[in-house]
């Protein structure tokens, strides 16, 4: 199985103009932005712009990032910049038609219609903090999570490190993704 490249290869092989890394960039990211927009009540049309603005600002940034691994931190920190703009932009909140608020009361029997939306955005955010952790926490958390299961001699032994380490370690790279988690949502 080939390994997912690192984030910060991709953003310096899309600098250089090579559309393969960029279109994995926008893969691997585009439901975070979406899910900042979201985030701030947006309609889709303006979630399309919001989203086409942040894209843009990275186009122009690419080649500028100190710090290309957290891409995932700045593309959510420029979306919410351009969600703010949008909405400052339009002025005050029109209040919703009450009839067309009750219409859009989902039936609780069922799943709502975007739940499917809504669990590969979280996925994304996932993805996106999980790729802004150190290499380190994530060759660990990766080798943690396989299946079938790695025994941790096992894993001791591929990370070189003594069995001691693994439980602390997997400890702080959980809080890492944790705080990474809670600044992206």
């Amino acid at each position: 199985m080939l390994e997912p490249r690192d984030i910060s290869d991709l953003v310096q092989a899309a600098a250089k103009g090579d559309q393969r890394a960029w279109d994995e960039i926008v893969r691997r990211h585009a439901g975070l932005v979406w899910s900042v927009g979201r985030s701030f009540g947006l309609g889709q049309a303006d979630i399309a712009d919001v989203a086409q603005t942040a894209w843009l600002r990275l186009v122009e940034s690419l080649g500028k990032l100190r710090e290309p691994q957290y891409l995932a931190r700045w593309l959510v920190t420029t979306t919410r910049r351009e969600c703010m703009r949008m909405l400052n932009r339009q002025g005050r909140e029109v209040p919703r038609d009450v009839v067309a608020e009750l219409e859009e009361t989902p039936d609780t029997n069922q799943p709502p219609v975007d739940h499917p939306l809504l669990s590969r955005e979280s996925d994304a955010l996932v993805r996106a903090a999980f790729e802004a952790l150190p290499v380190r926490c994530q060759q660990l958390l990766r080798l943690l999570i396989a299946e079938p299961p790695v025994p941790y001699q096992e894993i001791a032994e591929k990370l070189k490190v003594s069995l001691g380490y693994i439980g602390p370690t997997r400890g702080r790279c959980l809080d890492m993704l944790r705080r990474l988690l809670r600044m992206e949502s």
